[in-house]
C-alpha cells in the first residue's frame, strides 16, 4: 500500500449575517473602507465550507479520518455555533474581531484544529460567495 498522504474532504452550509467595521472608527470611515458590508443593520451570506483533512491511510480501517466523525465534529463546533446567527453579536469570537471572509476561516480552524489529532492537516476553505473565497491556512 503507497505511504502517499490523502486528503478527504467535508463539504458543509451555513448561513450568517454579519457587519464588517471598526467601532474606534468614524462612520465615514468605515463606509470607505467596508462598503456595503458595514450596514449598520447587517447582511448576510450563505457560506459554503469545505474541512480538508491530509495525512496517511489507517491500513486498518481503510479511512484517513471517519467522515461521520468529521460530520458530527463541524456540526457541534461549527453549525451549531454559527449558523443562522449574527456573527457579530451572537458568536463570542467575534466580540472584538471583525466577522470578515478570512476571519471567519481562522476561528473555524482554530475550533477543529482542537478536535483533529495533530497528525493529521488540517485546511479551511470558505465560500462567503459563489466567486469570493478564503483558504486557511494558505497553499
Amino acid at each position: 500500500m503507497s505511504s502517499e498522504k490523502i486528503t478527504v474532504c467535508r463539504k458543509e452550509h451555513f448561513n450568517a449575517a454579519h457587519r464588517l467595521y471598526r467601532p474606534e472608527w468614524s462612520n465615514a470611515k468605515n463606509e470607505e473602507t467596508f462598503g456595503k458590508c458595514n450596514n449598520p443593520n447587517f447582511h448576510g451570506h450563505n457560506y459554503d465550507l469545505v474541512v480538508s483533512l491530509t495525512g496517511e491511510i489507517n491500513p486498518v480501517t481503510g479511512y484517513l479520518y471517519d467522515l461521520k466523525l468529521l460530520s458530527d465534529v463541524i456540526k457541534e463546533k461549527i453549525l451549531d455555533r454559527f449558523d443562522h446567527k449574527n456573527l457579530n453579536l451572537d458568536v463570542p469570537e467575534f466580540s472584538s474581531l471583525n466577522p470578515t471572509a478570512e476571519n471567519i476561516a481562522v476561528v473555524i480552524y482554530d475550533l477543529l484544529r482542537k478536535e483533529i489529532e495533530p497528525a493529521i492537516a488540517l485546511r479551511i476553505t470558505l465560500y462567503e460567495t459563489e466567486r469570493n473565497f478564503v483558504i486557511y491556512p494558505s497553499l
